[in-house]
């Protein structure tokens, strides 16, 4: 696989883990009042774009997407459980997403930052506006704190 598509994989996966654990983390909520919960649907309708763009890259050049495996995802479930059960409110769910897209923003960042030299400017162009949602996503959270 070239070093597009890697990076294209990349994104790929980060894309995927977010709709998941953003879905896992609005179920988890589905009986209570909070007022994050539209940021969250937001939130999941730009994992979305991502997800489908990404894929769209990865099979036009006949790369099979690979999603996040199975025990990350039941880790992540598992943890995003345990949080709203010790502490569901909007200041303490803005955290917990705060830290996610922070970790995820570096990760991706410094991913953008290995491949610029030999990678296309679309792909990492559109790495560069997920790493802008995030950074974006982080400040709409910090109203909730």
């Amino acid at each position: 696989m070239n070093e597009n598509m890697e990076l294209m994989m990349h994104l790929y996966k980060a894309s995927e883990m977010g709709v998941y654990s953003t879905t896992c983390l609005i179920n988890n909520l589905k009986n209570r009042d909070n007022k994050i919960k539209l940021v969250l649907e937001n939130e999941i309708k730009e994992y979305e774009y991502f997800l489908k763009k990404s894929e769209k890259y990865l099979r036009k050049n006949k790369v099979e997407p690979e999603g996040t495996g199975m025990m990350t995802k039941m880790s992540s479930s598992m943890g995003i459980k345990m949080e709203t059960l010790k502490d569901n409110s909007d200041a303490a769910i803005a955290a917990m997403l705060i830290e996610g897209f922070t970790m995820g923003e570096i990760e991706l960042h410094s991913k953008v930052d290995s491949y610029k030299k030999n990678c296309e400017s679309k792909y990492l162009k559109l790495c560069k506006e997920f790493v802008k949602f995030q950074k974006k996503e982080i400040e709409k959270l910090k109203a909730f704190i």
